[in-house]
């Protein structure tokens, strides 16, 4: 356990002294915010989706992150492209299946997309997880269905692992991450983050952001939602207590100050194999 927390604490020095470029395929609702929380954590962010330049883009990165939030059938092809290209030249791949589950052009998205590359790292909810294991699922729009928590996330999250081998990141009351062969526990967070439109596909933006200085995924996605938790516990003591617009504001303002020192200080993981 303390090697991945003083791994994970590591990246926030190393972050800021590389500043990584991140290639961010997302959505229209959250862009603005993604980028913002790619700036505060240490990394640049570059928000590109024509199918003119996605490889091209892919190529200066040192890391891509694939949302599916507000999904067409003209981003679902530069998706896959910018994502063979990424395998091409060994650069991490972010999955955040948004919605997986919830309609017919998602599911086939995310099939598309698992099929036909790499992905180095998914991180979602539980809905948006058990349907990528193959569970039947009643995903609430974009958001997990309190009638999915029958599955249990360890189950879901290793065998997801097995079957793509991948990092597998489930955010909930208690995050999961896992490797198939060892998972970690974060207990950090609030539960205003829900209230809030963006936080899990910030959280997959700052997933990406710590994998572009590390071929450690495992711990680069501990680090990202991790991070996110703690700067959700900071912006509701800053200001939760004013609206969510003042607790969204702080989540940036969190992940702007946060360094090795207070990220050790507030982090709350469990490890444990399996």
């Amino acid at each position: 356990m303390n090697t991945v927390i003083n791994t994970c604490a590591a990246f926030f020095n190393e972050i800021r002294k590389k500043n990584p470029l991140i290639h961010n395929i997302t959505n229209y609702v959250t862009v603005n915010d993604c980028a913002n929380a790619v700036l505060a954590i240490g990394a640049s962010p570059i928000m590109a989706d024509d199918i003119a330049e996605v490889e091209e883009i892919a190529s200066m990165s040192s890391a891509l992150v694939i949302n599916i939030g507000t999904l067409n059938q003209r981003t679902i092809t530069s998706m896959i492209k910018a994502a063979k290209k990424a395998n091409e030249i060994n650069i991490p791949v972010v999955l955040d299946p948004v919605g997986a589950g919830a309609s017919t052009l998602r599911n086939k998205a995310v099939e598309e997309l698992l099929s036909q590359v790499k992905i180095d790292v998914i991180r979602g909810n539980l809905s948006e997880l058990s349907f990528i294991a193959g569970f039947g699922v009643s995903t609430k729009g974009v958001d997990a269905s309190e009638s999915d928590e029958k599955y249990n996330a360890l189950d879901i999250a290793k065998l997801v692992c097995d079957r793509y081998s991948s990092i597998v990141g489930i955010t909930g009351k208690i995050d999961i991450i896992s490797d198939g062969n060892r998972y970690v526990k974060v207990a950090n967070g609030h539960k205003l983050l829900s209230k809030v439109t963006g936080t899990g596909c910030m959280t997959s933006a700052l997933v990406a952001s710590f994998c572009g200085v590390t071929k450690d995924f495992y711990a680069a996605t501990v680090a990202g939602i991790a991070a996110m938790g703690i700067a959700g516990e900071f912006a509701y003591e800053k200001a939760g207590r004013l609206g969510t617009g003042s607790f969204r504001n702080n989540i940036i303002d969190a992940l702007s100050h946060m360094n090795s020192t207070y990220f050790l200080e507030r982090v709350k993981i469990d490890e444990e194999k399996y």
